[in-house]
């Protein structure tokens, strides 16, 4: 749940906005059938992975590192499948800022090999089966298990990847330039009091983040999906809200 005061004055004419909309609710969209039925492209800036409804009024942006265990855990068993839920029913739509930090703390290449991997998948189309499979068969943190070997095995799991283009982009790192633009856009969101980075996983809701101390919420699927319904519900709210 969201903690701590709130700023006693909204703005009134949001407020009113909002209000008079729903005198005339607009039609509902169906939900989308499954996951793999979300749409997914590159953003404008080249870094950024967008998924779900681009008319969807909650943006969920995320910063992930495919080594961390905690995006893992926030993954599989946190919020992760929280916000799918609620990009399925065109109620938000995600982010994806991609972070290669830990193959430098801890030697190897795994996490820039997987996001290569990551960039190829978005190419075909396949970006959040793959991105899924992955963060499910995560190795070890402090094994470089992300080879190029277990990637494509991995591919193996989603239907319509792991041709040959997939495989030759994978085997050449042939989206190095966009690993290291990736990992560059994640350390400069953590501006001049965190020059090295925000730390993963991050989210920031609607321009506003999830500060570090409040970070156990994305690991917490039901807390996690109340903030998430509460921001639905009231989003003027939250923007004027101090965690």
């Amino acid at each position: 749940m969201v903690r701590g005061g709130r700023v006693a004055v909204l703005c009134a004419a949001a407020v009113l906005m909002l209000a008079g909309c729903g005198q005339q609710a607009a039609q509902a969209k169906p939900a989308f059938e499954s996951a793999e039925k979300l749409p997914e492209k590159l953003a404008k800036d080249g870094t950024t992975i967008l998924v779900g409804d681009p008319d969807a009024r909650m943006t969920v942006h995320l910063y992930e590192d495919p080594r961390c265990p905690y995006c893992e855990e926030f993954e599989t068993t946190g919020g992760s499948p929280k916000l799918r839920e609620m990009m399925l029913d065109h109620r938000a739509k995600a982010e994806y800022t991609l972070a290669s930090f830990l193959d430098d703390r801890l030697g190897g290449g795994g996490s820039k090999r997987a996001v290569n991997a990551l960039r190829a998948a978005l190419e075909e189309g396949r970006f959040v089966e793959y991105h899924e499979v992955l963060f499910a068969n995560q190795p070890e943190e402090s094994i470089d298990g992300y080879t190029d070997a277990y990637l494509l095995e991995l591919a193996g799991q989603v239907e319509g990847l792991g041709g040959p283009e997939f495989s030759a982009a994978v085997k050449s790192m042939k989206y190095r330039s966009f690993v290291t633009a990736s990992e560059k856009a994640y350390e400069e969101a953590g501006g001049a009091k965190e020059p090295e980075g925000p730390g993963t996983p991050t989210a920031v809701i609607n321009d506003k983040r999830i500060p570090m101390e409040y970070n156990s919420l994305l690991l917490d699927g039901a807390a996690f999906k109340g903030l998430l319904q509460q921001i639905s519900d009231k989003p003027w709210d939250w923007v004027a809200t101090s965690l």
